[in-house]
């Protein structure tokens, strides 16, 4: 099992070219509207949870504290992108409630996955202004695997050492490849 860390969540904010001054306030989400309302709402934010741990592979774990580190900071940093975000969110829970009749947190694991096949994320192309499954694949799907895969934890998975952003030390090019 491969633990997702703090460390994990500064790194993949690097490679998306977000600073953080010293991973202060990591777990804070994007603030309030105009009216004070909360941009992200609690069910949002499980939302995103289940579509990470939809779309991570199973032996990650640490998933809920990981994307809300990840997404919270990259939604602050972005509040045209927390817009679309919202709007892919909202679009993939009207579509689960249409077919499942439950929002896509509410879905069995197995379901979750067959909702996002479904409504065709897998085989959608990602554009940022496109079709709901579009929205979807580009700010959702997209958006979680580059933030793990551009972790050192999600990296390991997929053989590279050292993503962008994380340095390694002279050994990790030193060494032959396994």
């Amino acid at each position: 099992m491969k633990e997702l860390d703090r460390r994990d969540v500064l790194t993949a904010l690097g490679a998306a070219g977000i600073t953080v001054g010293g991973g202060a306030a990591l777990l804070e989400w994007a603030g309030n509207d105009e009216e004070g309302e909360p941009l992200v709402t609690g069910h949002d934010r499980a939302t995103l949870h289940a579509v990470a741990r939809t779309v991570y592979p199973s032996e990650v774990s640490g998933v809920a504290s990981f994307v809300d580190g990840y997404m919270s900071r990259r939604l602050r940093a972005d509040t045209d992108r927390a817009d679309r975000v919202l709007d892919a969110l909202s679009e993939l829970n009207s579509y689960a409630l249409e077919w499942e009749d439950a929002s896509f947190p509410d879905l069995e694991p197995v379901k979750r996955d067959a909702t996002l096949r479904a409504m065709g994320v897998a085989e959608a192309d990602p554009i940022p202004d496109g079709a709901p499954r579009e929205r979807v694949r580009y700010y959702l799907v997209n958006e979680l695997v580059y933030g793990l895969y551009s972790s050192p934890t999600g990296g390991e998975l997929v053989g590279i050492e050292n993503p962008q952003g994380h340095p390694g030390g002279t050994e990790s090019y030193q060494q032959p490849p396994e």
